[in-house]
Order: C-alpha cells, then sequence, then structure tokens
C-alpha cells in the first residue's frame, strides 16, 4: 500500500481548444513529482470520461465520485489539477462538480472561473475598482438583433470581434470596415452564444503570470508580444514564425513593476487561485486589461512555462507548491 496521494490531471474538454489541452496536460502530468504522487490523466470530452494513461488506458471515470474501477479494485482522487482550457474546464463547470463531491482542485473557485470567463462581465466587474483602464465593450447574444453602426458608434473602428467565452483566439477577428462587422460576429458565434465587440487599443500587447501559496506570492517575468500577423491570432500563438515572444518585455523596471502589481490586485479581487495569467495592451504608459486567463496554457510553446523558466524555476517545482498549498488547506 501506497501513502503517495493520487492527482488526476484533466485533459480535453468541449471546446475548439481540446488538441491544446491534451498537449497542456501531457506537460503538467509530466512535471508533477511522480515520488511524491501517483499521476493519472484524464480525458474529458462531453459524456466520455476515460483515462489515458498506458496502465490503465480506456478505463471509464464512474461520474457519482469521480473514481474508476481497475482489476476489480477502487481508486479515487486526492486532489484535481485541471488543463482544460475553455468549457467544461475554465468557466466553472467542474469545479462546482468537484466542490459537490467535496474533492479538492488547484486553481480557482466556481465563481472566480466562471466571471473570468465571461469577458464582457469580467471587465463590468473589474470596472468598479479603478485599477486599471478597460476598453469600450458592447456585447450582443445570439438571435438578438443588433445594429452594426449603433456597435461602431460606441466602439469605432478598427475593433475586435471575440467570442465572449473562448480562448486561444478562436474566432476573433479585426474588423476595420463597418460591413465586414457583421461576418465577424458570426464567425465569433461559431465558439460562444455571445459575443464582445471591444474599442482597439493601439498598443504593445504585455503578458504577466502569477500564483499565489498561503505562504508566497509569485510574479512572474513579463512576456512582450510582437505578432507578424495584424494581431496574436491562433497561428501566431501557436506557430514561433508568426510572433516574437520577448521575455522580460523591452519596458522600464517601472513599468514592469506597476504591471505586476496591477496583476497582484486583479488576481485578489477576482479572488483568484492557483496560475493564472493577464493579458495587457501598453500604450502611452498606461496598461489597459484584456483578460484574465485562470488555466493559460501549459504546452511547450506556451508563454507560461517560458515565463517560469525565465523565472528560474521549474515547472515541476510550481506544481508542487500548487499541489502541497492546495492539501494543506483541507
Amino acid at each position: 500500500m501506497t501513502d503517495k496521494k493520487n492527482i488526476a490531471v484533466l485533459a480535453g474538454g468541449n471546446s475548439s481548444e481540446f488538441f491544446i489541452s491534451l498537449k497542456s496536460a501531457e506537460t503538467v502530468a509530466n512535471a508533477i513529482d511522480k515520488e511524491k504522487y501517483n499521476v493519472f490523466v484524464v480525458q474529458i470530452k462531453d459524456k466520455e470520461w476515460t483515462l489515458t494513461n498506458d496502465l490503465n488506458c480506456g478505463l471509464i471515470i464512474h461520474k457519482n465520485d469521480f473514481s474508476f474501477t481497475d482489476k476489480g479494485q477502487k481508486e479515487k482522487f486526492d486532489i484535481i489539477v485541471s488543463a482544460i482550457h475553455g468549457t467544461p474546464g475554465e468557466d466553472g463547470l467542474l469545479q462546482g462538480y468537484f466542490d459537490m463531491l467535496k474533492i479538492p482542485y488547484v486553481g480557482s473557485g466556481v465563481l472566480a472561473s466562471s466571471l473570468t470567463f465571461n469577458k464582457f462581465y469580467c471587465n463590468t466587474f473589474l470596472r468598479n475598482f479603478n485599477i486599471v483602464n478597460i476598453a469600450k465593450s458592447v456585447l450582443v447574444r445570439k438571435n438578438k438583433p443588433f445594429t452594426p453602426e449603433n456597435i461602431i458608434t460606441k466602439t469605432g473602428l478598427p475593433c475586435f470581434v471575440k467570442p465572449n467565452a473562448g480562448g486561444s483566439s478562436f474566432g476573433v477577428t479585426k474588423v476595420k470596415e463597418t460591413k465586414d462587422l457583421i461576418p465577424a460576429i458570426e464567425n465569433a458565434f461559431k465558439e460562444s452564444e455571445e459575443v464582445i465587440i471591444e474599442e482597439f487599443i493601439d498598443g504593445s500587447e504585455i503578458q504577466c503570470g502569477i500564483f499565489k501559496t498561503q505562504e508566497k506570492e509569485y510574479k512572474l517575468p513579463l512576456v512582450e508580444i510582437v505578432p507578424k500577423n495584424d494581431f496574436f491570432d491562433y497561428q501566431a500563438k501557436y506557430d514561433s514564425n508568426f510572433s516574437e515572444e520577448i521575455i522580460p518585455a523591452r519596458i522600464s523596471e517601472e513599468l514592469t513593476t506597476k504591471c505586476q502589481e496591477i496583476t497582484s490586485q486583479l488576481y485578489n479581487v477576482l479572488n483568484l487561485k492557483g496560475i493564472a495569467r493577464m493579458d495587457f495592451i501598453l500604450k502611452n504608459g498606461e496598461f489597459w486589461f484584456l483578460e484574465a486567463n485562470t488555466i493559460p496554457g501549459m504546452t511547450a510553446e506556451s508563454l507560461v512555462p517560458q515565463m517560469i523558466r525565465k523565472a528560474g524555476m521549474t515547472i515541476k517545482e510550481v506544481m508542487t507548491l500548487l499541489i502541497e498549498d492546495t492539501l494543506n488547506k483541507i
């Protein structure tokens, strides 16, 4: 009998980010200390929840208690680490499920996850705190009427059209002419029932990673994004030929500290847990908030692993800190 804790690393999900999540989960699972923990990868796709480890591949997860049976022996999990981008991993649905089962998990809870996943509501919430600049935006819902001219009056041109709930820049379009707005909105509706149209802020894209334990705050080095496309789209995010990711960002120490402090404040106000990545636009010395990512990409190409390495840490060290911190709260 082993004293090791059983850890489930969640992969997959029900969004366009499915395959990115599989790669993130692989990175996370490989990084977790096998001398301390038994690591299992659970793939979630619609109603099919299965183990994908070599020794247990294909075994079905029992959803009534999130367990599995192997050779007549029932196995349960002590803690969950989610690497699911998009629904149901990043929007609070699985967090609610695990809360009901009383299984602890690394990362943000139900409310924080659902709020940050909804870009428009997150922006509306954060405006109350005057921590950071937030672009003007308009929300449209599927099958509800809207007028392109009224939207452009508020956001101006160019503007960005994005799925209100989504990631990895799927369904995002930079609109430069009014005639292109409706096709862009229809494209975004393929990813989400709601679409957000945002004012374009012309500046440098800066991203900041952060995580906190009960004892310490870890502010990671900033990343400056220089896309070779018109903006940091899916291609630029996952093909190094289409963007330059500069760590640390080429900004002053003062601005670096300012961005990290803003990120820390937002983390607290949103009541985040685990690793988070905040995305900003820097314009004329001022930061504009783009979005908060509560389950950021952890693939080899992803920014947070790059930030961690630049900070002189390993993903293994970070995962151990977060797992132990979560277990210590039980």
